[in-house]
């Protein structure tokens, strides 16, 4: 029998209503004949009674800092395990066999990182025994456990990074990650109306959307699965539908409608601020006395452009003062424009194809949206807009390409 991971999301877990939708999937699929094992994370989101922010704000602002990292991801991977009780309770209510294994029991051994552990082995024999017994297994997402025994969590997108492990390491037929949407659009439906639900994508295309903003799944994830060609399939609870297939381009049965595409979709980050600084007489190592200062300061820098005796790069809104008044510390003279949005142009079939970056400047042009900066990669082609500009931007971008079509 084929091996199934499931994995379903917060929204997925946060009402009696969309647990029994969750059963349906399990129920359709066990029925299908595969073997199951069931990722689950926390239910619902912040104000939610379980959800992990919940959680987290149980310890005061004013003392969280005082509980000391191990003791944090214990209370961060209660949630995980009220919903696998709650989902395992649930499914023996209907006649199904299921049993809770931790991510530690699953077998997912990780390094001693609290709060954002890296994932350095995964022993199975755990999951297959109870998959051989008859069992669903659910598996409580985003944490594992040191070598010493103690409870880590895998940080964001930690979930998905535990189904895709799981699915790597059983050698499973796919993985199922199951969301609030119908799969992977083409933009964000809540700025784009007419945003498109792709039927396929390749690993690079979705690992590039989520790096650029969208939050189906994380890059993370999806690495994991591209380095075993495990397929995902994103999918929605709350709908039958397909969704959307994430496999390799050069798959026989894709590679027509993954290649003959220039642009796949649109993504966006808000909250960022540009600064530029220019060395008046054109040192050699100003890019390195400004990159210096910002790892120094555990400052993240992104949309880097360097020239001869300066650089302009942006970091987010809330790291911005910070990296001002190091770079003035330093002697350097920034400018700062806050406020941005990053607005990328992301597709599998646009390198090498002649015109991409003139429709995106027409595209803009014709909405007076100027663009602050820009730069490429062969799959992605990024413009650096302001705050109030991002939402024309996506649309005119959007519809340019005709992703509505």
């Amino acid at each position: 029998m084929a091996i199934l991971v499931q994995k379903f999301g917060g929204t997925s877990l946060s009402t009696a209503e969309a647990r029994e939708r969750v059963v349906a999937h399990i129920a359709r699929e066990q029925q299908a004949g595969y073997q199951l094992v069931v990722v689950v994370s926390a239910m619902g989101r912040r104000g939610e009674p379980y959800a992990t922010d919940t959680l987290l704000s149980l310890v005061s602002n004013e003392t969280e800092q005082q509980l000391p990292a191990r003791e944090r991801d214990l209370l961060m991977c209660c949630g995980e395990l009220i919903s696998a009780a709650c989902m395992c309770s649930l499914l023996h209510s209907r006649g199904m066999s299921a049993t809770v294994l931790t991510g530690g029991q699953a077998g997912i051994v990780t390094d001693g990182k609290f709060g954002n552990a890296k994932i350095i082995e995964l022993k199975p024999q755990g999951v297959l025994k109870q998959l051989a017994e008859g069992h669903i297994v659910i598996v409580a997402g985003f944490q594992g456990h040191t070598s010493q025994g103690d409870l880590t969590t895998l940080g964001r997108g930690g979930s998905d990074t535990t189904a895709t492990a799981l699915g790597a390491s059983l050698q499973a037929e796919r993985v199922d990650i199951y969301t609030d949407v119908n799969g992977i659009l083409t933009a964000d439906p809540r700025i784009v109306e007419n945003a498109k639900p792709l039927a396929i994508v390749s690993y690079a295309e979705i690992c590039n959307m989520a790096r650029q903003g969208a939050k189906v799944i994380h890059p993370r994830a999806v690495e994991i699965a591209q380095q075993a060609g495990v397929p995902l399939r994103v999918r929605s609870t709350f709908s039958d539908g397909e969704g959307t297939l994430v496999t390799h381009a050069a798959a026989p049965s894709v590679t027509s409608p993954v290649k003959d595409r220039h642009v796949t979709g649109i993504a966006h980050v808000e909250g960022v601020t540009q600064i530029s600084v220019q060395s008046q007489d054109q040192q050699g190592d100003v890019q390195l006395q400004v990159f210096q200062a910002m790892a120094s300061h555990h400052i993240s820098v992104d949309f880097i452009n360097v020239n001869l005796g300066g650089a302009v790069y942006t970091v987010f809104d809330s790291d911005a003062r910070q990296a001002l008044e190091v770079l003035r510390g330093i002697g350097f003279e920034p400018q700062a424009v806050s406020g941005c949005a990053k607005v990328s142009v992301i597709g599998g079939g646009m390198n090498g194809v002649p015109g991409i970056m003139a429709k995106i400047v027409e595209a803009l042009a014709e909405q007076d949206i100027p663009i602050l900066q820009s730069a490429d990669s062969n799959s992605t082609i990024w413009v650096l807009v302001r705050q109030h500009d991002m939402v024309p931007a996506l649309r005119a971008l959007h519809a340019k390409f005709e992703l509505h079509l």
